[in-house]
């Protein structure tokens, strides 16, 4: 289930975090909210928007012929998603948790970026933003090993979610082993181990609360 918070230019949001100003007054934006595990688009759909998250998390993934999925990422508050280079979308989105996202025509974007060079070199940003997370994500699945793989994703997330010094994950270990590769239970095993060697901490019952305790050892894991 969607509710849209906000379909009116007049009322629009301050900042576009990633985009910038992006010449307001020349793109429509809207404001939609998805509850927890609604899918936000589906692979091969049209790639008629372009998508930024507000609050929330959202995953995008593709489910395999034998029905395994492969998550190629999760995008936090602030980041933009669902910019494809053809006309459809190659992965689908979900909401991890509820998810408040923004949504801009793709068309109005292309628009702007014809005229406005600051939001042209914005889109520019992007696609290579997002290319170079392809290449890491190839890199992480191709030639590291579990331990590797596990101590990545938590430096990836301690940069992007970190507060006051607790990393606070949106998403399960079924997420997280979805997108490195990986069965739960190795995850699982792979957290605990770091735990053992006092690398980290937990906080809650679910765990999904994360305090790093030595940074500089889990950075000599991520080979």
């Amino acid at each position: 289930m969607f509710v849209n918070v906000n379909a009116h230019p007049g009322s629009q949001p301050k900042a576009l975090g990633q985009l910038g100003e992006l010449s307001r007054a020349r793109v429509i934006l809207s404001e939609f909210k998805y509850n927890k595990g609604t899918e936000i688009f589906g692979e091969a759909e049209a790639a008629d928007y372009i998508y930024q998250v507000i609050d929330g998390a959202v995953r995008t993934h593709k489910l395999l012929s034998d029905g395994r999925r492969q998550i190629g990422a999760f995008h936090l508050a602030g980041d933009i998603f669902g910019l494809e280079n053809g006309t459809a979308h190659r992965f689908t989105a979900e909401a991890i948790v509820d998810t408040t996202v923004r949504l801009m025509k793709r068309c109005s974007l292309e628009h702007v970026a014809e005229t406005d060079a600051l939001v042209a070199l914005d889109l520019l940003n992007m696609t290579t933003s997002n290319l170079r997370h392809a290449e890491d994500h190839m890199l992480l699945l191709g030639r590291k090993t579990s331990l590797e793989r596990v101590a990545a994703f938590l430096l990836e997330m301690d940069r992007r979610l970190t507060a006051a010094g607790v990393m606070a994950l949106p998403m399960s270990r079924r997420d997280i082993a979805d997108y490195l590769g990986l069965t739960l239970e190795t995850v699982s095993r792979a957290l605990s181990h770091l735990h053992g060697m006092g690398i980290l901490g937990f906080l809650g019952q679910t765990q999904r609360q994360i305090v790093l305790l030595d940074r500089v050892r889990l950075a000599e894991l991520d080979l």
